[in-house]
C-alpha cells in the first residue's frame, strides 16, 4: 500500500531540497461571468497523472527534487484583499528562502498578491502577460480589486514600460488607448513579437502572468471569460516555454482554468500540459 498522492506529477520534493514551489489560490469571487475557477488546482492535479513527467516538445524531464507542491492555499473567500495578503505573504516566504514560487489560480486577480511579493525583492522586474483581455481598468463597477483590474493594479507598482501584454483582444476602449499610449508595451491578437520582447527585457527579473483565456476558446472552452479569436494550443503553449526558458523568471503563475465550464476535461489536460512545459522550461534552466 502507498499513500494517497495528490501533487501535480512529478512535483514530489520536499520544500527544502526543492527549487520551485507550486500553489493554489482557489478564488474566484470577483469572477464577473462564470465562476469556478476555484477547483482548478483540485482538477489539475488530478488529471496530470493522465501526463509524462518527459516533454518530446523540449526533449527533457521534470528533474526529480526540484519542484514541491504544496497544495492549496486555504484562503479568505469573502475578503478579496485578505485573500491577497494570504497570497502575497506565502509567495514572500517562497522568494525569501531563494526559490521560485509559482501560483495556480483561481481568477485572475490572484497574480497580485504574488506580484506585490516579487516587487518587494526585485523592484526593477518586469512582467510578461499573456492573456485575452487588458485587464486595465481603473475599476470594475466601482471596485478597483477585481480581474478586470488586476495588471492596472500591477501597473500602479511598477509604472510605465515594465509590463509586456500580448494575445490581448478584449477591453474598453479607453483600455486599449491607454495601453498603446506607452504605458505597457502592448502586443494585442498574437504572440507574435514575443521574442522581440525577451530581447529587450533581457536577464532582468521577470514575473509571468499566464491567464489561459489567451487560447481561442474553440480548443479551451473551459474559462470564465471565454472571447473567440485567441490562439491555439500549440502557440499558448509553446510562448509560455519560451518565456520559462529565455527569460530571468523569478516567479510565474496560471490562472482562470473553470472546470465546471468544461465537463469533457479537454481544458483541464490543456492547462496541465501547458504547466508541465512551463515547470520542465523552469527547473532545466
Amino acid at each position: 500500500m502507498q499513500k494517497n498522492t495528490t501533487n501535480f506529477i512529478g512535483c514530489d520534493a520536499g520544500y527544502k531540497e526543492a527549487k520551485i514551489v507550486l500553489f493554489g489560490a482557489p478564488f474566484d469571487s470577483t469572477t464577473s461571468f462564470r465562476p469556478g475557477t476555484r477547483f482548478a488546482g483540485a482538477a489539475m492535479r488530478g488529471d496530470s497523472y493522465g501526463l509524462e513527467i518527459y516533454s518530446p516538445y523540449q526533449d527533457l524531464e521534470l528533474p526529480e527534487n526540484k519542484v514541491c507542491d504544496c497544495g492549496d492555499l486555504e484562503l479568505a473567500i469573502g475578503s478579496p484583499e485578505k485573500s491577497l495578503e494570504q497570497i502575497q505573504a506565502c509567495a514572500e516566504e517562497i522568494l525569501a528562502d531563494g526559490k521560485l514560487p509559482f501560483l495556480i489560480g483561481g481568477e485572475h486577480l490572484v497574480t497580485l498578491g504574488s506580484v506585490r511579493a516579487a516587487a518587494e525583492k526585485y523592484p526593477d522586474m518586469h512582467i510578461i502577460h499573456f492573456d485575452a483581455h487588458t485587464d486595465l481598468r481603473r475599476d470594475y463597477l466601482g471596485v478597483e480589486l477585481s480581474h478586470a483590474c488586476v495588471i492596472r493594479r500591477c501597473w500602479d507598482i511598477l509604472g510605465d514600460g515594465r509590463i509586456h501584454q500580448f494575445g490581448i483582444r478584449s477591453g474598453e476602449k479607453e483600455e486599449f488607448e491607454w495601453a498603446k499610449s506607452g504605458h505597457t508595451d502592448f502586443h494585442p491578437f498574437t504572440l507574435n513579437d514575443l521574442e522581440d520582447a525577451l530581447n529587450e527585457i533581457g536577464d532582468k527579473p521577470v514575473y509571468f502572468t499566464l491567464d489561459l483565456d489567451v487560447m481561442d476558446p474553440s480548443v479551451f472552452p473551459g474559462t470564465g471569460t471565454p472571447e473567440p479569436g485567441g490562439v491555439d494550443f500549440l502557440t499558448a503553449m509553446a510562448g509560455a516555454s519560451e518565456v520559462c526558458s529565455r527569460a530571468n523568471v523569478i516567479g510565474c503563475d496560471v490562472t482562470e482554468l473553470c472546470p465546471p465550464c468544461d465537463p469533457g476535461g479537454a481544458s483541464t489536460a490543456a492547462a496541465c500540459k501547458i504547466v508541465r512545459e512551463m515547470l520542465i522550461a523552469l527547473a532545466n534552466r
